[in-house]
């Protein structure tokens, strides 16, 4: 599918979207969204591998658990991932806690969901299936590696796809699907990125 099909698909839907090249290209293009605000990053190995908390960094008041100082409660700007991002224009999110979802749906005014183009599936259907099967016990084996007691069936499998095991330590516990911008926000945007980038 074209950019600009798949473009056409979100902004019917209320999203803003940008497609960038490299993630070079969409670092440098969110330091100038965000400067002089205050921004809070959800987990993320798509912003890690652009360098996001360091360049942004430069210009924002940049907030993240994973580095610095933690996650702020309440900032300007939200900028995290998706599991998968259908091409008709819906975005899927798996989580354990909450803390990476919940920001998307209320908070800040502005959100941003960067993608690599490993994300894209055909429909909302296939989306919540690579949420399940493809991020989600990657993640798992990403968080439990270290800690074999808290493994999931799919981190002990090697992260192959999802049991539905109900474990404890399961970060299954909620699937988020946004069909449009919250009321509450001011801006949505999917940052589109032309590299194979996070799970």
């Amino acid at each position: 599918m074209q950019i600009a099909q798949i473009k056409a698909a979100f902004e019917q839907r209320g999203f803003c979207v940008s497609y960038f090249d490299t993630g070079s290209q969409a670092v440098a293009y969110l330091s100038r969204q965000t400067a002089g605000k205050t921004v809070s990053f959800g987990g993320s190995k798509t912003l890690e591998a652009i360098d996001a908390y360091d360049v942004l960094g430069q210009t924002a008041q940049v907030h993240w658990h994973w580095k610095g100082d933690g996650y702020m409660q309440a900032p300007d700007v939200y900028i995290t991932s998706a599991n998968a991002v259908s091409q008709t224009g819906e975005l899927v999110n798996i989580d354990g806690a909450g803390n990476r979802v919940s920001a998307t749906l209320y908070g800040p005014k502005e959100v941003y969901f960067v993608c690599g183009m490993n994300k894209l599936t055909p429909d909302l259907p296939s989306a919540i299936e690579r949420a399940q099967n493809v991020a989600a016990p990657k993640n798992a084996v990403r968080l439990f590696h270290a800690q074999p007691d808290r493994a999931t069936a799919c981190a002990a499998a090697g992260g192959d796809k999802c049991y539905h095991c109900h474990a404890p330590h399961s970060i299954c516990r909620a699937i988020v699907i946004h069909q449009g911008p919250m009321l509450s926000q001011e801006h949505c945007e999917l940052v589109l990125i032309g590299e194979t980038l996070g799970y």
